[in-house]
């Protein structure tokens, strides 16, 4: 059993709460992905659990143990850094065996549990080198399997593949994944890359200023943001935010937007309704705003919105385009398929689905009402 509980863990420096009151379960051999900008505590949580960092309060468990004020090597952890700390003067094979046999593991176990983490990282032909006749990919391979060959149920990775060029990072992250669901390993993974965190876990932890704002699956995440932070955070490109009012025309709810154009809304949440004649934001993901050329245009459904809008910058990206437009003085980013090239300065009009909206509070930026749609179901 390794289920990590942590009740309201806090670490202070210098007066700065660097980690505030968390409380996090990673249940037995899931994978939970830190995520937040830096700075955010992200780091200091992980190494809080490690027992590299000593807490002000709180309680940290790990399976049925209370591992609070034990140190590091009594909490039967391994940890995986973003530099890979692998020993230059030992072989691939002895910085690999280097936990065992400070645990005075003998020879034959040793081999045995080496030789099976080379083979699950695909590094067996190295183990006869030294780092320095290796490259940046194989050395973070090297550090992963350190950490599996010790077989402690636990793994814990701050930001273990940061360091590696963008095409080894995606072969990385797939390896990861595939991995550790093998291996049954709980781990918690810090990243402020949110490509990573959506990609790799179970479920993502998303940290501001010390605290965790929301946690779940990276769908719902991504699609239901508990506030504009989280929104702006996860996504590439970020959520659209729009300002604008909500206002009641012939008995039904319509959200004026600030910078030009209305969207009626069909089946408003009860939180809605009662927001009626106040201020709100709208919150739009760029696959959820259709582009319609002049003259290219369907007629609008009940429920959609048609905005007038100019393309400025418009970015071929393979698989779609990503289009930026002024929307007013407002901008929105909005995807399209590759053959459905938008020309800079062109107007355009965006369709928007009022059911595939966020709404958020003006004021607290807090998402009101239930999820939208699911983007990966359309229910």
């Amino acid at each position: 059993m390794a289920e990590i509980r942590l009740e309201r863990i806090t670490k202070v420096f210098k007066q700065v709460r660097a980690v505030d009151d968390v409380s996090l379960t990673v249940a037995d051999g899931e994978f939970v992905a830190l995520l937040g900008p830096s700075g955010c505590g992200k780091t200091t949580l992980l190494r809080s659990i490690a027992g590299l960092e000593e807490i002000e309060a709180g309680r940290i468990s790990i399976g049925d143990r209370d591992v609070t004020n034990l140190p590091p090597r009594h909490r039967r952890i391994s940890m995986v850094f973003q530099s890979y700390a692998v020993f230059p003067h030992m072989t691939v094979f002895d910085n690999i065996a280097f936990g065992l046999r400070m645990s005075k593991m003998s020879k034959p176990d040793i081999k045995r549990r080496v030789d099976a983490a080379a083979e699950l990282l695909h590094i067996s032909e190295l183990l006869a080198r030294y780092p320095a006749q290796t490259s940046g990919g194989q050395r973070q391979r090297i550090a992963v399997a350190r950490a599996i060959a010790m077989e402690s149920g636990v793994i814990l990775m701050d930001e273990p593949l940061s360091n590696l060029d963008a095409l080894l990072r995606l072969e990385m992250r797939a390896e990861l994944k595939r991995l550790l669901r093998e291996v049954g390993t709980t781990t918690i993974y810090v990243t402020h890359d949110q490509v990573e965190a959506l990609s790799m876990g179970d479920r993502i932890a998303v940290m501001r200023a010390g605290k965790i704002v929301q946690v779940g699956d990276p769908l719902h995440i991504y699609d239901a943001p508990a506030d504009r932070f989280v929104g702006g955070f996860i996504g590439s490109p970020p959520m659209n935010f729009l300002d604008a009012r909500l206002e009641r025309e012939d008995g039904r709810l319509v959200a004026i937007i600030e910078a030009g154009g209305r969207l009626p809304i069909t089946e408003p949440p009860r939180e809605l309704l009662e927001r009626a004649g106040q201020a709100i934001v709208v919150g739009i993901r760029a696959e959820n705003i259709e582009v319609q050329r002049d003259g290219n245009e369907s007629a609008a459904e009940t429920g959609f919105g048609r905005l007038s809008a100019r393309a400025l910058v418009v970015e071929p990206l393979g698989s779609h385009n990503l289009v930026t437009l002024a929307l007013g003085d407002a901008r929105v980013k909005a995807t399209t398929r590759p053959d459905e090239l938008v020309l800079p300065d062109e107007d355009v009009s965006l369709l928007i689905d009022a059911r595939r909206v966020r709404w958020l509070d003006a004021q607290t930026g807090a998402a009101i009402g239930p999820p939208p749609l699911s983007v990966a179901t359309g229910a």
